[in-house]
C-alpha cells in the first residue's frame, strides 16, 4: 500500500515482522556464536548471564560453550559502549566503534555534577591507564588506588571518570557466564593486541543499526547508541525510505529483510535488559504502551520477557528449589491454549539451557 505522496506503508506488523527477521526471531539462525552477536550489533551485557539467553532464544543449537570459546578467544568482547552501558560485542565491533560513540561517554560526566569537583579527568585517565597496565583490577580496586594518588576527590567519581573515558573491556576468568558480579577490567588494546580504529564512522554505524534492528528512525538509532544528531547522517546516505502506520519516515538499508506481515513467528523468550526492547524510541513495534510499565521498571531494571506472535505477552522468571528448576510465566492477558502450550515446550527447553543439572523441570503460570 502506498500514500497521497506514493510512499510505501509499512503496517506495525509488517514493522514487527522486519524487526524479528533482523533480531533472528522469526526462526533461529545457523550460525556461530561471533556471527549473530555482530549480526544483532552487540547485546545488552548489564549482567553476564543475559547475552546468553538472548543468544539460546536467537541461534540453532547454541550452547553455553560456544560463546564461552568466543570470549576466551577474544572474538568476543564485554565492554562499555552504547549509551554508556555494558555491551557483549565482537571484538571487531568494539576495535572499530569505540571512537565513535566516545562523545556519548565523555558526555556521561556530567551526571557526576558537584561529585566531580576538583578532578581532571586527563590526569585521572592517565593515572588509571598507568594501574590497569600491570594487572586486571576490579572497579574497587580501581577507585581505591586512584583515591590514593587523588584524595581530595571524590571516589565514585573516579572509578566513573574510568569506566567511561578508558577503553577496557571485562577480564573473563572461566566461571559460568564467563564473568563474576565483581569483574576485573583490562586495557582493550593489550587484551586485543590492536589498537582503536581512530576516526568515527557514526554512518557505517547507522548501516549496521538499520542491519539489526531497521526499519527505524534517527531518533530510534540516537536512543540504542546514545549519539545525538543523527538526521544528517540517515539523509546523507542511500537508503530507502517508508512510512509507518502515522505516516512518519522510517528508514532502512536496501534489500533488507522485511518478511510478510503474515509470516507465523514463535514464541520466544527474551533475557532482562534484552535490546530489542532497548533499541527504539517508540517501542510498540514489540510492545503495547499498556504493557510498559510491568516491564520497564522505576529502578531501571527491564525485566525478562516471552513474545507471542511477535509481541511481548508477559514476564518469566526461574527459581530452583531442592533441585526443581522452576520457569513461572505471568501473563498479561488471556493465552490461547495452543501459545501457552508451546510456551511450555519452549520454556522446558529453556530449563533445561538454565538448569542442567536440575531433578526435574516444571513451567507454570502465575497470577
Amino acid at each position: 500500500m502506498r500514500d497521497d505522496a506514493g510512499m510505501v506503508v509499512m503496517s506495525g506488523r509488517a514493522v514487527n515482522r522486519a524487526t524479528l527477521a533482523r533480531q533472528l526471531l522469526v526462526e533461529r539462525a545457523e550460525v556461530g556464536a561471533v556471527e549473530a552477536v555482530g549480526r544483532l550489533a552487540g547485546m545488552q551485557g548489564q549482567e553476564a548471564k543475559h547475552p546468553y539467553v538472548g543468544l539460546w532464544s536467537r541461534v540453532a543449537g547454541f550452547k553455553e560453550d560456544d560463546l564461552d570459546r568466543a570470549v576466551e578467544g577474544r572474538e568476543v568482547v564485554r565492554a562499555t559502549l552504547f549509551r554508556g552501558t555494558l555491551h557483549l560485542v565482537t571484538a571487531e565491533d568494539y576495535l572499530r566503534f569505540r571512537t565513535t560513540v566516545a562523545p556519548v561517554l565523555e558526555a556521561g560526566l556530567r551526571m557526576l555534577k558537584e561529585r566531580a569537583e576538583g578532578m581532571e579527568p586527563a590526569k585521572v585517565v592517565a593515572a588509571a591507564e598507568r594501574i590497569l597496565a600491570k594487572e586486571p583490577l576490579t572497579f574497587t580496586e580501581v577507585r581505591d588506588a586512584l583515591q590514593r594518588e587523588f584524595p581530595e576527590v571524590n571516589e565514585r567519581a573516579l572509578g566513573f571518570c574510568t569506566r567511561m573515558l578508558v577503553p577496557l573491556v571485562m577480564y573473563p576468568t572461566g566461571v559460568r557466564w564467563g564473568w563474576p558480579a565483581n569483574a576485573r577490567f583490562t586495557p582493550a588494546d593489550a587484551w586485543l593486541g590492536k589498537k582503536l580504529h581512530a576516526k568515527q564512522e557514526q554512518a557505517e554505524l547507522v548501516i549496521r543499526y538499520l542491519q539489526a534492528f531497521g526499519p527505524a528512525t534517527p531518533a530510534d538509532f540516537q536512543t540504542w547508541s546514545g549519539l545525538s544528531k543523527a538526521k544528517p547522517v540517515f539523509d546523507s546516505l542511500d537508503l530507502e525510505v517508508f512510512t509507518d502506520d502515522n505516516g512518519k519516515p522510517l528508514y532502512d538499508v536496501p534489500d533488507a529483510p522485511r518478511p510478510d506481515p503474515d509470516t507465523a513467528v514463535p514464541v520466544r523468550f527474551l533475557p532482562e535488559f534484552d535490546n530489542l526492547l532497548l533499541a527504539h524510541a517508540k517501542r510498540e513495534r514489540i510492545i503495547a504502551d499498556e504493557h510498559r510499565p510491568a516491564v520497564f521498571t522505576k529502578n531501571l531494571r527491564v525485566k525478562a520477557t516471552y513474545t507471542v506472535d511477535g509481541l511481548v505477552a508477559g514476564l518469566w522468571t526461574m527459581t530452583t528449589k531442592r533441585g526443581v528448576a522452576t520457569l513461572t510465566l505471568t501473563p498479561f492477558g488471556r493465552l490461547p491454549k495452543r501459545d501457552q502450550a508451546a510456551l511450555e515446550r519452549e520454556g522446558t527447553a529453556l530449563l533445561g539451557f538454565l538448569e542442567p543439572d536440575a531433578k526435574a523441570v516444571e513451567v507454570v503460570t502465575g497470577g
